[in-house]
């Protein structure tokens, strides 16, 4: 088996696990344990607990691994694999007790930092639809047992596109002036609530394109894996503002220049 195989396999089977302990607690009781950059920017003591769980795992498997995490940050390792994970992407989503959340792994080679890695295994779990993406580098993208693929072709009426907003007030105006441009080129916009997941419905062909400013590494590791193993294209743009806040677009091809380019512009 290949590293990149050995490495998808284990972050099916700790997303799964880290899912099921999600999902879990979200039967018993959602509480609310902080605030991160906002107000609505919220953990939940599930957060904590899933990631907790996944970097047990990590550790007894792989122990020289780094690890990069949303609720515990970062560590270096001893190999040149760390693992970037996002144990309950679409907190509030889950807080409220919609279905779109999930747990996102991966496992990337080089420098731990977005747009300087190369991403060779990734899983992202959706618990409460019991649906496993996954991908490792050179072998396809998949939803469980089934290849998937990027729309190869786009509705005359338009493209379906998704799309997220910062927790930051201050941001909302250019979000939706972003949103303003790309409404042309668009049949119509989705807004899911986990990047994870908007990306895993790019690759699967349930959107044809994704875009939003202010992901973190996280949010888009996986996900992005996905998306380029299933023949669409990803792109990292990142900001020259003191605070970064990177466009992250996905899409076909056939629309990817055409939606990067609208999305950039000012």
């Amino acid at each position: 088996m290949s590293l990149a195989h050995e490495l998808e396999s284990l972050a099916i089977d700790i997303a799964q696990d880290a899912g099921e302990l999600a999902r879990m607690r979200r039967r018993e009781g959602v509480a609310i344990a902080a605030t991160k950059s906002a107000l609505a920017d919220i953990v939940t003591l599930a957060d904590r607990e899933v990631e907790a769980l996944i970097r047990a795992r990590l550790a007894e498997a792989r122990p020289g691994d780094g690890f990069l995490g949303e609720e515990t940050g970062a560590e270096r390792g001893s190999t040149d694999v760390t693992w970037v994970v996002d144990p309950i992407d679409g907190t509030v989503n889950y807080a409220y007790g919609n279905p779109l959340y999930a747990v996102s792994v991966a496992a990337v080679i080089g420098e731990p930092v977005a747009g300087e890695w190369e991403a060779v295994a990734a899983a992202v779990y959706a618990p409460a639809l019991d649906e496993t993406f996954h991908a490792a580098r050179g072998a396809g993208a998949w939803l469980g047992d089934e290849r998937i693929v990027v729309n190869a072709e786009v509705s005359a009426a338009g493209a379906l596109l998704g799309t997220g907003f910062g927790y930051d007030p201050a941001t909302h105006a250019g979000d939706l002036a972003r949103v303003s441009r790309v409404m042309p080129m668009a049949r119509d916009l989705r807004r899911g609530g986990a990047a994870s997941l908007d990306l895993a419905y790019v690759a699967s062909g349930r959107l044809d394109g994704y875009f939003e400013r202010g992901l973190a590494p996280w949010d888009h590791a996986a996900g992005a894996l996905l998306v380029t193993e299933a023949g669409g294209s990803f792109g990292f743009v990142a900001s020259d503002d003191s605070a970064p806040r990177p466009l992250i677009v996905a899409a076909t091809p056939v629309i990817f220049e055409r939606l990067l380019d609208t999305a950039l512009a000012d």
